[in-house]
This record gives structure tokens, sequence and C-alpha cells, in this order.
């Protein structure tokens, strides 16, 4: 507790510096605003809202503050389409699928370099992906990534330690292999995140073994990257700079010339330092500010759909939140229309259920409006828990990470469930990484949480609940959902399969290890320069498309 007191006091210094230093930079001399400047430099400034938990794609955890980097400085065998989420060829320039959709076979570019000029093969894709498989590097992404490979969960579990048994081969220099357990009709969009991207065996192994964490080849004179730009500097909770990489497969098409990455965390100042010129796009926007700015009818205003659901993530080893009708009784404490409406008002929609109703055939879930009839069972719930009126109720802590928004929603919930259930919650907040690590290790009892999707189908969403899943840190284990996970990967009927990703959710919700909150918008500010920066659900905006309107001046 005392180390991570400290972490979180210096980086909050270290933010407070960063506001200052941008503040007084727009005070002193030149009267441009910063963000004109930089785009005549092909310079895109972003407030990216905070420090990232690493810059290495296969330990770095799977958040969009990490993924924003990641999508600069690395790349794997395809990506996403900026407009229609579409896998499209990246370092792969062409595959072909087996009738039965269980192999997989790439073709890579003649041309593909990483940032240090040396050439990209298929055995550093084999190095790559043996890499985030390890089961001493721990990845948090390998469940979530590459289950679908044949024997990649056993590997990553220790079960078998021949790597020439997972479903990865490499004939020879441009052509690269992977056979599945089962078709996966969602397998190419899963291979357009970060953690499929090819790493640099030779950078990676000067500085440690192949699967030892955090060690010195992220620095920015070590750094070895594989996508658009490579790593200029990295000022530890200030900023992240990054140029464009002339050994990039594709550099001739990229227009930017380099990005800056700050780490603002104050919402009201990073809005107030966009007003003063200082970005091109915010990392999000005050909640009190957006419908403000909606009246407004504000251009700069971004509130796009978002394949995205809040959660409120339960520690089920921790009494009394051990008992399910308690957890019940909490979620059913909530109201989720007034936190929409009244708490977020951006947009958001009431969330009764994990999954967007995007992604299921039919609504299965918006049942939960009858806040009278929701609290007299959650006090019933309760009392036979042996909690009547909230009476002998321990008090218990609510964590979240540092930002007005998520401050504004803590305190809300706080009253709904002193107001509902008669029970004290006290607020804890932290900083985004330190954060990050309380919830890693299980040092929380309710926790904010979000999960943005990584492609549109359900298991985004529920595999992170599987009893083996890297990032289930409720202590929550069902054999039941896990079997019904188990049998929808292996069933080939879409309506069956997803009857059988209902169930697992319906037996999610109903032993409550999360509570779902509400279903936000993706919002942001973005000035009028900046093009190719595209809406679209799984808020994915590849550098290579973004460039600067030509000026009007």
């Amino acid at each position: 507790m005392n180390f991570a007191g400290k972490i979180c006091a210096k980086i909050c210094v270290c933010a407070c510096a960063a506001v200052v230093a941008i503040f007084c930079a727009a005070g002193c001399g030149e009267r441009v605003p910063a963000a004109e400047r930089a785009a005549e430099s092909g310079i895109l400034a972003i407030n990216n809202g905070g420090e990232p938990s690493a810059l290495d794609p296969q330990f770095a955890q799977p958040g969009v503050i990490e993924n924003r980097i990641m999508l600069a400085l690395f790349e794997g065998l395809v990506r996403y389409d900026p407009q229609t989420l579409a896998p499209v060829p990246a370092i792969a320039e062409s595959w072909t699928i087996s009738d039965d959709g269980t192999r997989y076979e790439f073709k890579l570019c003649d041309n593909a370099k990483f940032s240090d000029g040396s050439p990209i093969t298929s055995r550093d894709f084999m190095f790559s992906f043996r890499r985030i498989l390890s089961p001493k590097l721990a990845s948090p992404c390998a469940s979530l990534f590459f289950a679908p490979v044949k024997n990649a969960r056993r590997f990553a579990a220790g079960e078998i330690d021949d790597f020439s048994e997972v479903g990865f081969s490499a004939p020879d220099d441009h052509t690269l292999v992977v056979k599945l357990e089962n078709p996966c009709p969602y397998f190419l969009s899963l291979a357009c995140h970060s953690s499929w991207s090819v790493v640099p065996a030779s950078a990676i192994l000067k500085f440690g073994a192949i699967d030892e964490r955090s060690t010195l080849w992220t620095r920015p004179k070590n750094f070895v990257g594989s996508g658009p730009f490579r790593l200029k500097s990295w000022r530890v909770a200030y900023r992240i700079e990054v140029e464009k990489n002339p050994f990039y497969r594709d550099a001739a098409n990229v227009a930017l010339a380099g990005i800056r990455f700050d780490a603002i965390v104050d919402q009201f100042a990073e809005e107030t330092a966009f007003n003063d010129g200082q970005y091109h796009i915010t990392n999000t926007v005050p909640p009190a500010r957006v419908a403000v700015l909606r009246q407004r009818h504000a251009p700069q205003l971004r509130l796009d759909p978002y394949f995205s659901t809040a959660f409120i993530r339960v520690n089920c080893a921790k009494p009394p939140l051990d008992d399910a009708r308690v957890r019940r009784a909490l979620s059913l404490a909530l109201d989720r229309k007034a936190l929409s409406e009244n708490v977020l008002r951006a947009g958001e929609t009431p969330a009764f259920r994990l999954v967007p109703e995007i992604a299921v055939a039919t609504d299965a879930g918006n049942s939960g409006d009858d806040m009278r009839a929701n609290v007299a069972e959650a006090r019933r719930l309760l009392a036979e828990a042996g909690f009547p009126d909230g009476k002998n109720f321990p008090e218990i802590s609510y964590l979240y990470n540092t930002s007005d928004g998520a401050q504004f929603f803590a305190q809300a919930i706080q009253e709904m469930w002193r107001k509902n259930l008669g029970i004290k919650v006290v607020l804890r907040n932290q900083e985004y990484k330190v954060y990050r690590v309380s919830l890693a290790q299980g040092d929380y009892e309710l926790a904010r949480s979000a999960w943005s999707g990584d492609f549109l189908d359900p298991t985004t969403f529920l595999e992170l609940f599987a009893s083996d899943g890297n990032m289930n840190w409720t202590n929550w284990k069902s054999p039941r959902y896990d079997d019904l996970l188990a049998r929808a990967a292996r069933e080939r009927d879409p309506q069956a399969r997803n009857k059988l990703l209902a169930e697992a959710e319906d037996a999610l919700l109903a032993d409550a290890p999360i509570i779902p909150t509400v279903h936000p918008r993706n919002k942001y500010l973005i000035r009028p320069e900046v093009q190719g920066w595209y809406p679209n659900l799984l808020d994915i905006h590849p550098y290579n498309s973004v460039h600067f309107a030509q000026s009007q001046k």
C-alpha cells in the first residue's frame, strides 16, 4: 500500500506539472495555438487520458489507453479498416482459409521491416507467438485473443511445453500457417488486436529471456517496433512522442510526421487545454460539460456509438460479497436510468446485460426499469442473506480510477446503495496504472470497470469471465459457464451458437460477479482539420489513414 501510494503521488505531481507546462507554453511568446503549429509540422496532438501500463504489446493490459499507442508502434498480420471494421491486409498481404475453417495460411509482404530496418519474416511471428503464450510471461492477452488456436490454451497454462504442438508453423520465411481447434467466425478480427503484433526477437533477447517481464527493450533508445511510427521519447505520466518510421512497409502513404500522446487525467484540465488550442483530439469530455456542449450544438463534440459496457467488478472472495444474494441485491438497487440521464448525460443507455444489444439477435433484458420492484427484491435478498435493512452489513469499499467522471459516478452509486439498502460504501480512488494493479491482484471489494469490444462478437465480453481468463479478477468460477462457452466455440450453426452464448450470459448475471451499469457513448472533442478519424463501434483509428486538411487561410 505504501509503495503504491508513493507511485500514485509521484504520478499526480507529474500530471500537474504537465498541465502547468501546457498553459505556460500557451501564455508565452507565440500566440498561434500549439495544435495549429503541430499540424503544420504534421504532428497529431492527442490527450490519451493516462499513463499506459506498458509499451510492450504482449505485456500491456488490453486497455483503450494502451491500444491507441500500440496502433502507432506495432502491426500484425491484419488490421481493421477504419470505416468498415473489416480485417484488411497488413504485414500479411493475403491469406487463404481451408474449407472447414480451421486452417489459415498467410503470405507476408516482401518489404515488411522493423523500425531498425531489419526484415520481418515468419520466424519473427513464431517468436512473437511463443513469447505471448509463455506461462512465465503471463500475458493478460493470451487467453483473450489466442484461445481458438490449437493447443494455445494448454501451452499458456503449462500443460504442454513443446511449442511445435501449438497451431503455428512457418513453412518458409514468407508463409505463416495458423491451425484452430474449431472454426472461429471472428478469427481474423481477433488477429487485428495489438497482442498479435510482431515483436523483435533481437531487441527483446538483448535485454533478457524470451519470457522475462518488464525489461529495458521498450526504452526509447532500445525500442524496435513494427508499426507506422517509432518511439521518439517517453516521459512517464507526461508525454509519449512517436515519429514516422521510415522503414515501415507503407511509409509513403503515412501522412503524419508524428504523434504526441499526453497523459492528463483531469478531464476539466483536458477540455480547457483543448479549448486553448493545445490538442487535436481529447480522450473524453467531462459529463457535466457534455450536456452544455450538446445544447450549443458544438461542432467539436463527438458522441459516437460504442461497442462497450461499463460494469462494477465484484470480488467474490471477500465477505459478504461471497454471497450471490448480496451481489444481486447491489445490482438491483442501482437506478441505471438515473445514472445514464442525470449523472453521465452523454447519450449512455442503461445496461442490464453485459453484452451490448448490437451483438445479439434479440434484446434479452430491458426488464429492469421498475425500480420500486427492484428495490423491494434487493431488500428481500439482503435480508435473506442476514442483513435486514442493511443492519450489521460491514463497511465495504468501491475502487475507481482517478477522473472527474468516475468520481461523479461513484458518488451516485454510493448514495443509491445507502438510500435503497441502508449500507455504507466508502470510495477509494487510485491513478490508472495503480488501479489496474489493484484489480489484477484482487486488492478491492467493488471496483469500477468497463470493457470495449475488440471485435463484434459476444465472446469479446463473455470470455473475460471464463475460469481461466487472464482478466477474470473476480474470484468467480463456474463450470457450467465454462462448459457453455466451450460448447459455443464448437458450434457451427449461428443460431445455436447465439443461444449457448445467451445461456452463458444468463448464468453470469444470475451469480452477479459483475454488475452492468451503462452502455457508454464514445465522447471526445476533435478539431475540424483532423481528417480520416472515422467513427466506428470499436473506436479503432489506424493512424495510416489520419491526415490534416489543408489550411483555408
